[in-house]
């Protein structure tokens, strides 16, 4: 048997083989049940870093509405449809979103500085949108002085 510390893709094939032949007794059972749980750690990542993405895009949309473009606007539907493609595959995730928006927002407000050279102070602290406005394929926040 391979060791998962020094070939971990040998290791990984022969769990999988182990798994199939219900050899319970040569399957490293605790490293095989963090690895399942790291496979689902990294769908909530994946649907956390497209939150992260979308998000700095809305409020550059929002607070730079004379630099609107094609390219945000692009970033935008990409990361939402990429969101709903997650959640299609991995509703357990659903109930998380919240959680997870607020923890997005927070980056996406400090990449929407840098982004825009606006002080962080011009994004409010709390996510302005609800999850179901940020996935929301028609909404896009507009600006309070301009369309």
């Amino acid at each position: 048997m391979s060791d998962y510390d020094t070939d971990f893709y040998a290791w990984t094939q022969a769990q999988a083989t182990a798994l199939r032949a219900k050899e319970s007794k040569t399957l490293d059972w605790d490293r095989v049940a963090e690895e399942i749980e790291s496979l689902g750690n990294e769908q909530a990542h994946v649907v956390e870093s497209h939150l992260v993405i979308v998000l700095t895009h809305l409020l550059k949309w929002h607070y730079q509405p004379e630099r609107r473009s094609r390219g945000w606007r692009t970033s935008v539907r990409v990361g939402r449809q990429q969101i709903a493609r997650r959640l299609r595959r991995n509703p357990g995730l659903r109930p998380d979103l919240p959680t997870f928006l607020t923890g997005a927002y927070a980056d996406a407000r400090t990449r929407a500085m840098d982004g825009t050279d606006l002080p962080l102070a011009t994004f409010p602290e709390v996510c302005p949108w609800t999850v179901a406005q940020v996935l929301d394929q028609e909404f896009w926040p507009e600006a309070s002085s301009t369309s």
